[in-house]
């Protein structure tokens, strides 16, 4: 096989699937876009309190399982080795960043992490990554000013590098596809979303036992551009409530590496756990979707630098797709 073969094999494999039929616009319902919140798993992790930080001034709370401090890896993909299985930058040099990206007015003042409120996971048999740097990102969140009080920390439980389900998935201390791990934890299957939900929100009602909404795909084309790595359909799950027109709270929750619908269906937007909380409590699930490309072959989200140079900040171009998504799905009046 020639040169041109060979590149022509490699983009067939990484480029993302084209569907005959686009999905419908993404629609609009009733909500505070001020009241929004995000979560996610490695590399969405990162990517959440990327977003958290980011935008503070309108994201009230994240949840981050797997994932470790804003700008850890200071635009480098090799930075990224530090911040999943090495030392990452000292806290007071991320700090010290995140403070003049604010005085630029890049991101929104860290002095909104106040507010905030923060959950993080890491399992102890996660050797992706690993339990110090989920701490790095306990030490930024602290730094920067949110109180001890707002961060519930957790990591006693044996898993591996997963989303934490009560029920689907593999065994708790797995580590492979779809990367949804059943555990057990206080006598219990362990909720994570509903972990993450709660401390994010205080005094949810229980999980829905049965769903009154659905998971509609829409077209995420509208909100990419050039480089994002974007897949064409994202996901929201939408319950009977904010159907109905009563208002509802987005909360955006960012599958991992090798996660996207693409590789593991519907095992994620279907079966992390959050549609059951979302329905008993008016909240709007997004499940924004990344493929792979030539620049990104994992499918990871941007929290290294390869979709531009200000892929940190509010108008980066993942950052300011999610976002546009997130405000879309509450403007409706």
């Amino acid at each position: 096989m020639g040169v041109k073969q060979i590149a022509a094999a490699l983009c067939l494999a990484v480029a993302p699937l084209t569907s005959a039929t686009a999905a419908p616009a993404l629609p609009a319902f009733h909500g505070d876009p001020a009241q929004s919140s995000v979560s996610g798993l490695s590399s969405g992790a990162f990517m959440a309190l990327q977003y958290q930080v980011a935008y503070s001034a309108s994201v009230v709370g994240v949840g981050v399982v797997a994932g470790g401090p804003y700008y850890c890896a200071q635009g480098r993909l090799l930075g990224t080795l530090a911040c999943m299985t090495g030392t990452p930058p000292a806290t007071a040099d991320l700090l010290a960043a995140a403070r003049g990206f604010a005085a630029r007015g890049e991101i929104d003042p860290l002095a909104n992490l106040a507010k905030r409120r923060a959950y993080l996971f890491s399992g102890s048999q996660d050797h992706t990554v690993l339990p110090g740097i989920v701490n790095a990102a306990y030490d930024f969140l602290r730094g920067a000013g949110m109180p001890a009080a707002g961060i519930r920390l957790r990591q006693d439980i044996p898993a591996g590098h997963g989303q934490i389900t009560p029920a689907y998935g593999n065994t708790c201390g797995i580590t492979k596809p779809p990367f949804l791990n059943h555990c057990q934890a206080d006598g219990k299957g362990y909720d994570q979303a509903g972990a993450i939900l709660g401390q994010i929100y205080p005094g949810l009602l229980p999980p829905a036992a049965t769903l009154s909404g659905r998971v509609v795909a829409f077209d995420q084309r509208p909100f990419g551009g050039k480089g994002d790595s974007l897949a064409e359909e994202g996901y929201v799950y939408v319950p009977r409530a904010c159907q109905a027109g009563e208002p509802c709270r987005v909360h955006i929750a960012l599958h991992g590496c090798q996660q996207s619908a693409g590789k593991v269906g519907d095992a994620y937007y279907a079966h992390a756990g959050y549609n059951a909380w979302a329905d008993a409590n008016r909240i709007l699930v997004l499940y924004p979707q990344v493929n792979p490309s030539l620049a990104n072959p994992q499918g990871c989200w941007d929290w290294f630098g390869f979709s531009g140079d200000d892929y940190a900040w509010k108008r980066g171009a993942q950052m300011r797709a999610i976002k546009a998504m997130a405000d879309r799905l509450v403007s409706g009046g």
